[in-house]
C-alpha cells in the first residue's frame, strides 16, 4: 500500500507532505507500486498514528467488566472503526471474584491465535478497587478496599501480567507501602494516583515513592485552589507524572483543558475517553459497575447526579479538543497517539508512523478532521 499527498504526523511533531509505504501489516521505508499495490491519495488530509485509549470502560453495548471475549472483541472492533487502534480497557470497582473473571477473559482473548479484527488489546487499567470512599465517583463503596499487593498479584498472574495500570488512594492504609513494593520490582506496571482526596503533601509522598500518573485530572479529586493545590498541584510540580484529561466537553471546561496545557505541556497529557457501554449507542438507561446509568446526550450520570463515565470515543475527543477547546493538532495527537504508547510501554510497536512499526494510520480531512480512511495493521477497515 502507498499513501500519497497526505500531510503526514512525523515523530518531531510537525506535519510533512511525504509518502507512505505499507507492506504487510508494517509501514516500510520505500516501496514501488506494482500491479496488487492499493495507492491512496491523501490529498486534503491529514495522516496521524492509530490512538490509543488506556483508559476508557466501554462501547456499543458492552462493558470489559461483562468479563467475556465477546465483549472485548466488541469494543475492539468498534474501536478500530474510529481510528482508536490500541485499547487498555479499565476495570470498575468490584470484588475480586468478578475481577478474577474479568482478568482471566482478557488473558485468553490476548493470547488466542485466530485474532480478532478489531484494535490491538494491550492490557488493563486496574481503576479499582483500591480507592477512597471520599472520592469514589461513580465506583461502587460497597467494593472499596485498602491496598493489598497481595491481591494484585493474584490478579496481575490471573490476567497473564497484563495489568498495565494500578489505580491506588495514596492517603488508604498500606498505600505508601503498596507503592512502593510495586516500583522496586521494576515490572513496568503504571502506579496511578485515582479516586483520591490526597493533599498535596500527600500525593508529593506518593510520587516519591513511585507513582508517576494521575487518573483522569480534576475528577474525583480534591479541587485545585491557591491554598490547597492538592493532587493537580502535586503533578504540576512533579516533573515526572502525567496525566490524564477527558475532553468530552463534559468531565472538564475547555479552559481548565487550555490551563491544564499550559500547566504540563503536551509531553505530559494523555488524552482519554474513560467512555462506557453506552458509547456508539442511543439515549437511555445503562449498567456501569453494577449500578444504573442514564443518558442523555453526552452526558452520563448516575440517580444522583454524578458522571459516570464518558458516551464520546477518544478520536471524537482529540477532534473536540481541537475544535472547540483550541488545542493545536498536533498537541492532540500526540496526546492521544504518541504518549498513551509511550506511557503503557507500546511505542516501540505503534504510536507512530515509522518504518518497521504497525501500519495503524487515520486520515483526517483537513477541513473538518472527520475521518477519511482507517487502515489497522496494513489493512483499510475504514474508506469514506
Amino acid at each position: 500500500m502507498i499513501i500519497r499527498n497526505a500531510d503526514v504526523y512525523t515523530e518531531d511533531g510537525r506535519f510533512l507532505p511525504r509518502d507512505i509505504y505499507i507492506e504487510g501489516e508494517r509501514f516500510a521505508a520505500l516501496g514501488e507500486a506494482r500491479n496488487d499495490t492499493i495507492v491512496i491519495d491523501g490529498s486534503g488530509c491529514y495522516a496521524i498514528p492509530g490512538l490509543t485509549d488506556i483508559h476508557f470502560h466501554g462501547c456499543m453495548g458492552y462493558d470489559f467488566c461483562d468479563g467475556t471475549w465477546e465483549a472485548i472483541a466488541a469494543m475492539a472492533e468498534y474501536e478500530a472503526s474510529v481510528g482508536v487502534t490500541g485499547i487498555v480497557p479499565a476495570t470498575m470497582t468490584l470484588g475480586e471474584d468478578v475481577l478474577s473473571g474479568i482478568c482471566r477473559a482478557a488473558a485468553e482473548y490476548y493470547g488466542a491465535t485466530d485474532k480478532k479484527r478489531g484494535a490491538g488489546f494491550y492490557g488493563i487499567h486496574m481503576e479499582g478497587p483500591f480507592i477512597s470512599s471520599a472520592r469514589k465517583g461513580a465506583q461502587n463503596e460497597a467494593y472499596i478496599r485498602n491496598p493489598d499487593l497481595e491481591m494484585y498479584d493474584r490478579l496481575q498472574k490471573i490476567s497473564g501480567h497484563l495489568i498495565r495500570l494500578v489505580d491506588i488512594a495514596p492517603e488508604m492504609d498500606g498505600a505508601m507501602e503498596f507503592i512502593e513494593s510495586l516500583q522496586k520490582r521494576s515490572e513496568g506496571t503504571v502506579i496511578s494516583l485515582a479516586h483520591t482526596a490526597a493533599d498535596y503533601d500527600m500525593a508529593m509522598k506518593a510520587f516519591r515513592r513511585g507513582a508517576s500518573h494521575v487518573t483522569h485530572l480534576y475528577n474525583a479529586m480534591n479541587g485545585y485552589t491557591h491554598r490547597e493545590p492538592g493532587l493537580v498541584g502535586a503533578a504540576a510540580d512533579y516533573e515526572s507524572a502525567e496525566v490524564e484529561l477527558i475532553c468530552d466537553g463534559i468531565h472538564v471546561h475547555p479552559a481548565a483543558v487550555r490551563t491544564s496545557f499550559k500547566m504540563f505541556g503536551d509531553d505530559r497529557i494523555i488524552l482519554v475517553s474513560d467512555s462506557m457501554r453506552a458509547t456508539g449507542m442511543g439515549n437511555g438507561e445503562y449498567e456501569l459497575g453494577g449500578q444504573m446509568v442514564k443518558v442523555t446526550g453526552n452526558r452520563a450520570i448516575l440517580e444522583d447526579g454524578t458522571i459516570a463515565g464518558s458516551v464520546t470515543n477518544l478520536m471524537d475527543c482529540m477532534r473536540r479538543a481541537v475544535l472547540e477547546m483550541g488545542i493545536p493538532l498536533a498537541s492532540a495527537v500526540k496526546c492521544a497517539a504518541v504518549n498513551p504508547a509511550k506511557s503503557v510501554g507500546i511505542y516501540g510497536e505503534c504510536g507512530s508512523i515509522t518504518p518497521g512499526k504497525l501500519a495503524n494510520l487515520v486520515l483526517l480531512k483537513k477541513d473538518s478532521l472527520k475521518t477519511s480512511h482507517v487502515i489497522l495493521e496494513g489493512k483499510p477497515i475504514l474508506f469514506v
